[in-house]
């Protein structure tokens, strides 16, 4: 087992590992994130999306041309973007999901890391944080659904770490996001899509003091059940809770028919 593995151990001075996923899974659910890190109790992982990967495999090597060429995407002179790809030597580990742009954060001892999918440099120096997304709908793509908040505090994340690494950091994220038509008239064995480009303003103000509670719940008792920033019952919790309530009733229902009657 790597270290990168090992759960945290309450009062451990090495610094412990919080990947932006991490992160995520904590502002949905802290019981959630406290189980995976304390106890390595995972949620059910989804299926692989692997449509999802390849797209996003395609992006970076249409992006790496016109970074090596130094000339920028169609889809920002189309936007009226004033950049270019970002060259730098540390980029592949960047994007690696193991290593990602990475920053110690000293007041928690917590080595906060994540994968990026791109960055690009405007005409005033200033980094921008790239996401590629791609899903398919009969509508026009946006990130305005409640949900989509984990995107934005991905690329809010990101921005921070940038930040914390001595970078000129734009506030303005893009999400290059792309949309598999379900309007054709068949599947040919081709896919076509359509891809719309999103900018969002960032706010990375909520990274640090979300840091501080994290530390304090890594170091704290196992939170309630149900808990949920976002305001709402953690469905994973609730299947727990339930799951546990009727086994245990049939488990005691069982025990009831079996009890010899009293003569």
């Amino acid at each position: 087992m790597s270290y990168r593995s090992l759960p945290y151990q309450p009062g451990q001075t090495k610094p412990f590992k919080i990947s932006r996923s991490k992160i995520e899974l904590y502002k949905q659910c802290p019981r959630c994130f406290w189980l995976d890190t304390r106890l390595k109790i995972t949620r059910p992982s989804s299926p692989p999306f692997n449509i999802n990967k390849a797209i996003d495999e395609l992006f970076k090597k249409e992006f790496d041309a016109h970074r090596a060429a130094g000339t920028p995407h169609p889809i920002m002179l189309d936007n009226q973007i004033k950049a270019v790809p970002y060259q730098h030597k540390d980029l592949d580990q960047w994007r690696y999901n193991f290593t990602g742009v990475t920053a110690l954060h000293e007041p928690t001892n917590l080595h906060i890391f994540g994968a990026i999918d791109d960055v690009w440099v405007n005409d005033d120096g200033e980094l921008m944080v790239v996401d590629y997304k791609a899903t398919s709908k009969n509508k026009e793509v946006s990130i305005d659904s409640d949900w989509q908040i984990s995107y934005k505090r991905q690329v809010e994340v990101y921005q921070w770490l940038l930040r914390q690494n001595g970078f000129k950091v734009s506030d303005t994220a893009y999400f290059v996001y792309t949309n598999a038509r379900i309007d054709l008239d068949g599947f040919g064995d081709r896919l076509e899509f359509k891809t719309k480009l999103i900018p969002y303003i960032g706010d990375a103000s909520w990274v640090e003091p979300t840091l501080v509670e994290i530390k304090q719940c890594l170091d704290g008792e196992m939170p309630p059940v149900g808990i949920n920033i976002m305001g709402g019952a953690c469905e994973f919790c609730e299947y727990a809770r339930s799951r546990t309530e009727l086994t245990l009733a049939a488990v005691q229902t069982k025990a009831k028919k079996r009890k010899p009657a009293k003569v």
